[in-house]
């Protein structure tokens, strides 16, 4: 029986899953913006900057959260694109 995993077609799927990562990584950078803009209308609405205020909203400090997991998740991401064999 032939191998059906012939070296083009690892490498052409090794292209077409570095360009999802890169597609994905694009997107997440766009969320990113999208709460840092929302992070700041909210302090801006509230009147209090300093996460230790205690005065700090809510939403806010939620946005914050979400934003640092989307940072981490964005920097795996790019990790495993750099650490992946490049695709002839």
């Amino acid at each position: 029986m032939a191998n059906s995993y012939l070296p083009e077609t690892l490498r052409r799927t090794a292209a077409t899953s570095k360009l999802q990562i890169a597609t994905l990584v694009g997107d997440l950078c766009r969320s990113v913006e999208v709460l840092t803009a929302d992070i700041e209308h909210e302090e801006m609405r509230s009147g209090a900057r300093n996460v230790a205020d205690p005065n700090y909203p809510v939403l806010a400090r939620s946005l914050r959260a979400r934003r640092e997991n989307i940072g981490a998740t964005i920097a795996t991401l790019e990790a495993l694109t750099r650490s992946a064999p490049k695709a002839a």
